[in-house]
């Protein structure tokens, strides 16, 4: 086990969070709440936020709290500061660089990578999810720096013999 006590990472910030994701789209997180929703209801429209990615109190803070989790993460494997970094709290891995889905609101899987990339060659993503992380498959999808991951979501099936 780990000597050290947790510690909590940094908040991810607008910048960092648009490496990815449009800079609109970030405001846009910022910005929306419950209780102005209805005067950003086009915008709700244009990033998939409504249904399968509702607005909640404190969207934005949620995001740059799971997101900052890994970046950090991240930089702590680019410096050797650690072997292995968890976030639990992350693997949002269906938002798209200006559409939420799937209850994914930013990508921190890819803004994770894309700092290791910083630092390495190549990264492999391996997706351990139940459902195929389109989100990843996206940004990466041209990159030969990226292995676009191995996803074992056909173990996951109801009465699958792998």
């Amino acid at each position: 086990l780990h000597a050290e006590p947790m510690q909590v990472p940094p908040r991810a910030l607008d910048t960092e969070m648009a490496r990815f994701h449009t800079e609109e789209y970030v405001q846009f997180l910022k910005e929306v709440s419950p209780e102005n929703k209805d005067a950003y209801r086009d915008q709700q429209m244009q990033y998939s936020v409504g249904e399968d990615c509702p607005v909640f109190e404190g969207l934005y803070d949620f995001c740059s709290m799971y997101t900052g989790a890994s970046i950090q993460g991240a930089r702590r494997l680019n410096s050797g500061q650690c072997d292995i970094a968890i976030n639990w709290a992350g693997g949002l891995h269906h938002a798209h660089k200006a559409e939420a889905a799937g209850f994914c609101y930013v990508n921190d899987i890819v803004l994770a990578i894309l700092e290791l990339l910083k630092r390495h060659p190549r990264v492999l993503y391996i997706d351990i999810d139940c459902h195929h992380g389109d989100g990843v498959e996206q940004a990466f999808y041209s990159s030969n720096r990226v292995c676009e991951y191995i996803s074992i979501t056909k173990c996951c099936r109801i009465g699958c013999v792998s």
